[in-house]
């Protein structure tokens, strides 16, 4: 019996998750770390990865992460992440970070990241992922 699921198209992998930046994640600036930055782009692309695969995954690599501009103290930041592409066990996830003021809504990019994601089996060992279904046509 296999446990593969079907393959779906990019934008029906979409995660999002929103947080606020306390002063405890920031540097004496007022602006987020960078660790956190990245602490939070990797859980994203984690669970982007889980939903997608339903299988555990690992973080192999973060293959770039590009820091636009700095993420205020009290700013809320939401995470959009998606599957761009599959390997043979190996799933890879785009990361973006937006940075939104709480009152007025306003909205930035700050942060980009690509991070790829490998499936394990039961015995921790690389497993088959369902390849990237192409998007369907719209009409």
């Amino acid at each position: 019996m296999s446990h593969m699921q079907p393959s779906l198209p990019s934008s029906a992998t979409e995660t999002r998750m929103v947080d606020m930046v306390f002063p405890d994640q920031t540097n004496h600036y007022g602006t987020l770390f960078g660790g956190q930055a990245l602490r939070w782009m990797d859980m994203s692309a984690f669970i982007t990865a889980s939903r997608y695969t339903r299988r555990t995954v690992v973080t192999a690599s973060s293959e770039r992460v590009d820091f636009h501009m700095p993420v205020q103290q009290g700013q809320l930041v939401e995470l959009v992440s998606r599957v761009t592409a599959t390997g043979r066990t190996s799933v890879t996830v785009d990361v973006e970070m937006f940075a939104e003021d709480l009152l007025t809504g306003a909205r930035e990019l700050c942060t980009r990241g690509r991070f790829v994601l490998v499936a394990l089996d039961e015995h921790r060992k690389p497993t088959a992922v369902p390849p990237l279904a192409p998007e369907p046509s719209a009409g």
